[in-house]
């Protein structure tokens, strides 16, 4: 499974606004990576921060 399938399908199953901290312990992929994908997939505008430090999956 590619990192970013696995982040999106953590946050899915967590449900509602994350934070990093959250992801990276539920995904097991270390911070400094997992900053490089959030990055990613807010710029794919596949997730947004409805929220200073938090993310959620766009609807």
């Amino acid at each position: 499974m590619e990192t970013k399938e696995k982040v999106l399908n953590a946050m899915k199953e967590m449900g509602g606004p994350v934070r990093p901290g959250e992801i990276a312990e539920k995904t097991g992929i270390e911070k400094k990576e997992l900053d490089k994908i959030i990055k990613v997939l807010r710029t794919e505008e596949l997730i947004f921060s409805p929220k200073r430090c938090f993310y959620e999956i766009k609807k």
